[in-house]
């Protein structure tokens, strides 16, 4: 079995379901979780976890991300993008200066309402489940935080934006948002994500790609090791008189590690073996005066 991350460049038309799917198919193995869903006709990195590196799908949902996105100005949909039914078409009348300046006042955090056509779940079903028959129910808002926003072209009624944002923002949304600030509607025409975490467009592959490099024999070296996505994180190598503590999981004291430190209390540390594997993921407990696994990669 393959363990690992592999980036992926999804293509317009596979949901995040369909390129595990595919990836199934291409390493030959059931065990494979995406990091978050990308919407169908959008674009770009969707990091997939190999084998043990399952566990890590929570952890890299919950990292920022980048996007460059096209806004529509002058028109609304159900959907909030391009795929949907119009509701409203306006002439666009704000100057580009002011188009600026609304698309900037959203860095910061905000409460955006979901949209009805997304995967979130009320009463056990999603809401795009219940948009489909008509059925529209109150969404509670969730506070997303904007870090960036910044405005690549303005081509009235388009505006492409590249936004660095926090889990769970919708661009969809954040399009309609500034429309209604600038009292004429928006809508995405399109949505690429560029970023997910610390893996950007640069280090991801298509599903094509994917493919060929099966067939030539190149597949294992897109898979990025399980530790990788904890390079910010310092490392410890466990003792030798020790090695069976880090194999059952179990507190290890600092000083039945190699280096014989401890670091911040909270702070999450790469555990290897004696032989420079990686093992999991540990945290100084004060308290306690040892080391607390956070989460093992045995």
């Amino acid at each position: 079995m393959t363990n690992g991350i592999v980036i992926v460049d999804k293509d317009a038309g596979y949901t995040s379901h369909d390129v595990v799917a595919k990836l199934r198919g291409i390493f030959g193995q059931r065990k494979i979780g995406h990091t978050g869903t990308l919407d169908p006709e959008a674009t770009g990195v969707l990091p997939v976890c190999l084998g043990s590196a399952t566990k890590l799908c929570g952890i890299l949902t919950d990292r920022d991300k980048e996007y460059v996105a096209e806004l529509l100005l002058g028109v609304e949909t159900d959907t909030q993008d391009i795929t949907g039914r119009v509701l409203a078409e306006r002439e666009v009348m704000a100057p580009e200066t002011e188009i600026r300046r609304v698309c900037e006042s959203f860095v910061g955090s905000y409460d955006q309402v979901p949209p009805m056509y997304s995967a979130l779940k009320v009463n056990g079903k999603k809401l795009y489940e219940l948009a489909r028959e008509g059925k529209e129910v109150e969404r509670r808002p969730r506070t997303v935080t904007i870090r960036e926003l910044e405005i690549l072209e303005c081509r009235l009624p388009i505006v492409k934006i590249r936004v660095l944002c926090t889990k769970g923002t919708y661009i969809r949304t954040l399009c309609a948002d500034i429309g209604e600030r600038l009292l004429c509607g928006g809508t995405m025409k399109s949505l690429r994500r560029t970023r997910a975490g610390r893996f950007g467009l640069e280090e991801a592959d298509t599903l094509d790609g994917l493919q060929r490099r099966k067939e030539d024999g190149t597949l294992l070296e897109v898979v990025k090791p399980v530790d990788s996505v904890f390079e910010d994180c310092p490392l410890l190598h466990v003792s030798l008189e020790s090695a069976a503590l880090l194999e059952n999981g179990n507190p290890i004291a600092p000083g039945a590690t190699a280096e014989k430190v401890w670091y911040e209390p909270g702070r999450w540390v790469r555990f290897y073996r004696t032989d420079d594997s990686f093992a999991g993921l540990y945290a100084y407990d004060g308290e306690k005066r040892t080391y607390m696994p956070v989460k093992m990669f045995l």
